[in-house]
């Protein structure tokens, strides 16, 4: 029985972890124009601050604004400390 349970629970888990948010959540900066990319209190919302472009950060979760454009909400790859939304178009995850 223990052993059906657990591979019930490992099979949960990599469904689980098959979809958008299991793709890497390590990502640089890419912002086009070559510009520090504004950091926001939501999608699409209220400039914040700026990370600079080449930067490393952490996708926390990602979502969409209301006209259906992917965002991601971000923290700094060295501290881990939450950033704050960006437009999910000008980070690369690897």
């Amino acid at each position: 029985m223990f052993r059906t349970a657990a591979f019930a629970a490992a099979l949960a888990f990599a469904c689980l972890s098959s979809g958008a948010e299991a793709q890497s959540a390590r990502c640089r900066v890419m912002d086009p124009t070559g510009t520090p990319l504004n950091i926001r209190d939501a999608p699409n919302g209220d400039v914040v601050g700026r990370v600079r472009n080449g930067a490393l950060v952490t996708r926390l979760r990602v979502s969409e604004d209301d006209r259906g454009r992917p965002w991601a909400y971000v923290a700094d790859r060295a501290s881990g400390e939450p950033l704050g939304w960006v437009y999910r178009e000008f980070i690369a995850c690897f």
